[in-house]
């Protein structure tokens, strides 16, 4: 028996037990020795013969007390609780994160690179959203859809943990990243289209301006969420390579995101826009974005109940039963 799922209905009438030891006291010490006496000159005439029965008398006492307890657990209803539930998903959201790959992301202002602390974010949002369908959108100087809108979770996080820099032209074409992440959505059916944008740079590139983009997803009612990943101030980007290593080389800049456009872009789809300067921040911005997009979700719950008093009830009954008889039998002629 699983006693995790083992309840009482009734548990208040589990204090009627306290008053078994009362009871007990009572026959031990009152009842047992209130007994009619015969006061005889001498019992030399009797013959005495010494029986285990009438040592055995309180046993009748005890088969009382037992089945008052039994009667009195079976007052409480104990069962057994078995609950099977059904999930109905009543407002699916569909989600594209669109995400700067640039090379710009290899900055080690956030630990131990942009894009590393980005994907390890994006992976615990993801993981957060069982009930919706998510897409990813990388670009640079160019965009592209590296995974389309699924419900497989596994996909999605095989692909962010798997997102490089260097793939794409150089650049950072936000207009371009947007409007990859809105032709995802078009033929969308949810009733919520969300996208999370993500960059560290400027628009600087790209044949897709990010305000037509912006006007696109307010056409098709698609909301937002920009982010701007870095630090204030400077930190220290990757320039080149060195000829004979091939590793990158690194020198401190100036941070340079366009806020007033990644604001703008937010506001028009009411939606919101994030700065991230570290990476405890950027696991905060994740975090209220998703508080603030739920999947409204509908859950029944059936519950089948075993109850067990029966079988109590049965067993104070048949102690009661054996006391009567043997009261009647054996131990008449103690009573």
């Amino acid at each position: 028996m699983n006693w995790n799922n083992f309840e009482f209905l009734h548990p208040q009438f589990l204090w009627l037990l306290f008053v078994l030891p009362l009871l007990i006291v009572w026959y031990f010490l009152i009842k047992r020795n209130d007994i009619a006496t015969l006061t005889i000159a001498s019992t030399k005439g009797f013959e005495l013969k010494p029986s285990i029965w009438s040592k055995l008398k309180p046993l009748l006492y005890v088969l009382r007390i037992v089945a008052i307890a039994l009667l009195i657990v079976a007052l409480a209803r104990p069962r057994i609780v078995s609950v099977s539930q059904h999930t109905k998903t009543n407002k699916g959201i569909d989600i594209v994160m669109a995400i700067d790959v640039s090379a710009s992301m290899l900055a080690r202002d956030l630990k131990p690179n942009r894009l590393e602390a980005l994907k390890s974010v994006a992976v615990q949002f993801v993981n957060q959203r069982p009930n919706d369908r998510i897409g990813i959108v990388v670009y640079a100087g160019e965009s592209y859809t590296q995974t389309p809108i699924t419900s497989d979770k596994r996909i999605v996080i095989n692909t962010i943990s798997n997102l490089k820099w260097g793939e794409l032209d150089g650049g950072t074409a936000i207009g371009m990243g947007l409007g990859s992440a809105v032709n995802r959505l078009k033929e969308s059916k949810a009733i919520s289209k969300v996208i999370i944008l993500l960059t560290d740079g400027v628009n600087n590139t790209g044949f897709v301006d990010p305000k037509t983009a912006t006007e696109l997803a307010i056409g098709l009612g698609i909301k937002v969420y920009t982010i701007g990943i870095g630090t204030n101030g400077t930190a220290s980007f990757p320039y080149a390579k060195d000829p004979k290593t091939g590793q990158l080389l690194f020198r401190s800049s100036p941070v340079e995101i366009d806020e007033e456009l990644l604001q703008y872009i937010a506001k028009e789809t009411d939606g919101k826009y994030f700065r991230a300067t570290d990476n405890t921040k950027l696991k905060a911005i994740y975090a209220e974005i998703n508080k603030l997009e739920k999947t409204e979700i509908e859950e029944f719950r059936y519950y089948n109940y075993q109850e067990k008093y029966r079988l109590l009830v049965l067993l104070a009954g048949l102690i009661i039963l054996i006391e009567i008889v043997l009261k009647h039998t054996i131990f008449r002629s103690f009573i």
